[in-house]
């Protein structure tokens, strides 16, 4: 059958609409698994504070950070002093990719360098040269690579852990002991806003150890409610209420006892604000 212009139009009009509709579906159901992997709850419904494992984030198996400057962990005295990372394989600035960036807080600085001293709170480095103030003393410092939305890269090149002496006769008031089993805190980290309190992650670093069903574990205990974690990857906390929230992550060895060290257990309040 010949079919007329004004036909032919409406006929590409209708293929038109059914590819976008069919790309509209797409859409919205890749949305939605990605939601149901980190088991997002109605807010009206959800009334208990769950931990999901955060999953659907980029490996980056190959990224590398080295620390060039400070290489015997020396320092003269105590002030500002410069660190010199080396980054490979990994984009600092960059937004990471796929649907966490979205669902979880994110720094539109993009990926870039967690700094931690002696287990406090971190701060975000998104060039690799940088100068912190680091008093007098013996001091345990972690460094690693860090996702635009805060989850860390976990593999054998991805971080720093280097003792700092600082000053001429320095003071180890922490106990050290480099080798231990360790725990570092990460997130989560100071205040939420919006859409950012629904889902918080949940991120921290081993060292010198590694966690199992049968073995050493972390208990987290988030307002009041307590949960085991058997394995080294990110969590999201979903149902927590507005205001304040307490959050306490202890290493445990595999009877539930309280492993020796310095930084093992930690306490952080983070605030969550409509």
């Amino acid at each position: 059958m010949k079919m007329n212009t004004p036909q032919i139009f409406a006929m590409l009009l209708l293929f038109a609409a059914t590819i976008s509709c069919k790309q509209q579906k797409k859409d919205t159901v890749d949305k939605k698994a990605a939601e149901q992997s980190l088991k997002v709850a109605d807010e009206t419904t959800n009334t208990s504070i769950e931990l999901v494992k955060l999953e659907g984030s980029p490996a980056y198996e190959d990224a590398t950070l080295e620390l060039q400057s400070l290489s015997d962990g020396t320092i003269a005295k105590g002030g500002e002093a410069k660190f010199d990372f080396m980054v490979s394989d990994y984009e600092l600035g960059a937004q990471t990719d796929g649907p966490n960036a979205e669902l979880l807080a994110n720094s539109g600085k993009g990926q870039h360098i967690h700094f931690i001293l002696n287990n406090q709170p971190y701060s975000a480095h998104y060039e690799p040269t940088f100068s912190k103030e680091i008093p007098d003393g013996v001091h345990h410092l972690v460094a690693f690579l860090s996702r635009s939305y805060h989850e860390s890269v976990k593999n054998e090149n991805s971080m720093v852990v280097k003792k700092l002496e600082v000053g001429e006769n320095p003071v180890d008031s922490n106990g050290l002991d480099m080798d231990a089993p360790t725990l570092i805190y990460s997130r989560p980290k100071g205040e939420y806003l919006g859409a950012d309190t629904k889902r918080l992650l949940l991120d921290f670093f081993v060292l010198n150890t590694t966690l199992s069903e049968d073995g050493n574990k972390v208990r987290a205990t988030i307002n009041g409610e307590e949960f085991v974690i058997t394995e080294w990857a990110p969590h999201i906390i979903i149902g927590l209420p507005m205001g304040e929230v307490i959050i306490q992550l202890e290493l445990i060895d595999s009877q539930g006892n309280p492993i020796p060290g310095p930084f093992n257990k930690v306490v952080r309040t983070v605030t969550l604000k409509s």
